[in-house]
C-alpha cells in the first residue's frame, strides 16, 4: 500500500488549495478518473466533482482550512483519518469529520466516504 500519511497529506492539501485550477490539477493527480466522493451532503464522481465540492466549502467557510486529527488508521487498501475545519489563524473547529479512502493498486484514491462528527448549528 502507498504511504498512508503521504496520501492523507496530499488529500488535505487539495482541500486547503484556494486556487480552483491548482486544486483540480492536484485532485486529478491523486484520484482515479472515476473516483466517487460521498458524504452526508455530496455525492460526486471524478477529480472535477471533488474539486467543485471543495470550492463550495471554500465559499461557505472562507478563511478556514482542514487539518488532520490524530493518526491515520489503515488496513489492506483502506485508510481512515479524522480532520477538523478551523479558522486559518487558529481557534475552535467549526466542522469535525472522518474520511475513509480506498486506494487502487497503483496508490490512487478510488473512493472517499466522509462522515461528520460535528457540524455548525443551523441558523
Amino acid at each position: 500500500m502507498a504511504d498512508a500519511n503521504a496520501v492523507v497529506r496530499r488529500y488535505v492539501e487539495i482541500w486547503n488549495q484556494p486556487d480552483g485550477a491548482l486544486r483540480a490539477k492536484a485532485a486529478a493527480e491523486l484520484l482515479t478518473e472515476d473516483c466517487r466522493f460521498v458524504d452526508p451532503i455530496a455525492d460526486v464522481a471524478g477529480p472535477d466533482g471533488l474539486a467543485a465540492v471543495i470550492g463550495g466549502v471554500h465559499q461557505q467557510f472562507p478563511g478556514h482550512r482542514i487539518q488532520p486529527l490524530g493518526d491515520v488508521d489503515t488496513h489492506h487498501d483502506v485508510l481512515r483519518f479524522s480532520w477538523e475545519l478551523v479558522p486559518d489563524g487558529g481557534g475552535e473547529s467549526v466542522v469535525i469529520g472522518t474520511d475513509v479512502l480506498s486506494l487502487t493498486a497503483d496508490g490512487l484514491v478510488g473512493t472517499i466516504s466522509g462522515f461528520f462528527d460535528k457540524v455548525p448549528a443551523a441558523a
